[in-house]
């Protein structure tokens, strides 16, 4: 069994990507860890507790899509971090429903 189970929800503008971490996990993971694959015309929202460095890793992988976010529970939606659209901009947040 993997270290990092993923949940993929397809919303109509963006696929959320959740991930929930079944161990604790070294950075030796990202050598041999199988990311969800998503449609890059679509936007991707990250959510999920796991270290900084994983975030960088699952951005940088997702970067080819229209725009890359970071969900945050206490603003109760995702902040746009990366993006290729002229309809999003960095610090842009998107609202989450539940």
């Amino acid at each position: 069994m993997s270290e990092i189970a993923f949940e993929v929800k397809e919303n109509e503008g963006y696929t959320v990507i959740e991930f929930e971490l079944t161990n604790t996990i070294a950075p030796e993971v990202l050598k041999t860890l199988r990311i969800p694959t998503v449609k890059a015309t679509k936007g991707v929202v990250l959510s999920g507790r796991g270290p900084i460095w994983m975030y960088c890793y699952l951005t940088h992988y997702y970067h080819p899509t229209k725009f890359v976010a970071t969900f945050d529970p206490r603003l109760g939606g995702a902040v746009i971090v990366e993006t290729h659209s002229r309809a999003h901009r960095i610090g842009d947040i998107i609202k989450i429903e539940g």
